[in-house]
């Protein structure tokens, strides 16, 4: 993790600019840290202590849930221009993080102190409105997994898993690892493997070391 000391201002303009009421962007300028993660760094563990509301500028954060063996699935991503409301959930409620996110890629992000995402709530009706977008966004995106779960075979969740991952990066190539997919998915190793070589005969993928390419 690097903190990062430049003027938020320009960058609200460029990645938030659906936030355009003057004292939130000037609040935002004030009260925010820019931070940049570095592909694969995690951001926030499980059970950690949240300790600020994530603005995504640039990049792509992955977000994951563990069950009660320790096994993890991926529930959803953030790109450019979204928040964590799980973060801002587990902040007015004071809970530690039930949920983990990593750096997909580089990223940049605005880091907001748990305090003031509240009060911005009954001062900043663009905030608010912002809020409320992104959770039903993440409703959407929870039904659309358990949606994936429950009535999908596993090689049709892996083909939508590899696309989904491709569209929130910007990019045919996917670099990870099978046991890192499998842990996405809560699958085997072993199975994603077969599938993954499946796959690469019917023309739809091609594979390399630590890479997939979508055909």
């Amino acid at each position: 993790m690097e903190l990062i000391k430049q003027d938020l201002r320009p960058l609200l303009r460029t990645h938030l600019p659906f936030l355009t009421d003057p004292g939130l962007q000037e609040a935002i300028a004030e009260q925010g840290k820019l931070f940049r993660f570095r592909a694969g760094e995690v951001i926030l563990d499980f059970g950690n202590p949240v300790g600020m509301l994530p603005l995504v500028l640039e990049g792509t954060v992955r977000v994951l849930r563990e069950d009660d063996e320790g096994r993890e699935i991926l529930l959803y991503y953030l790109t450019g221009g979204e928040t964590c409301v799980s973060s801002y959930t587990c902040c007015m409620r004071a809970k530690r993080s039930f949920f983990k996110t990593i750096a997909e890629e580089d990223t940049l992000l605005i880091g907001l102190p748990v305090h003031v995402a509240d009060d911005w709530m009954t001062q900043y009706r663009n905030w608010k409105d912002f809020i409320m977008q992104a959770y039903e966004a993440r409703i959407l995106d929870l039904i659309d997994a358990l949606d994936s779960i429950t009535f999908l075979r596993m090689d049709e969740r892996l083909l939508r898993y590899l696309r989904e991952k491709s569209y929130a990066t910007g990019s045919k190539t996917i670099k990870a690892t099978h046991q890192q997919i499998a842990q996405d998915l809560n699958a085997s190793r072993e199975a994603i493997s077969r599938l993954l070589k499946r796959f690469e005969k019917e023309g739809k993928v091609s594979l390399g070391r630590n890479r997939i390419e979508l055909l």
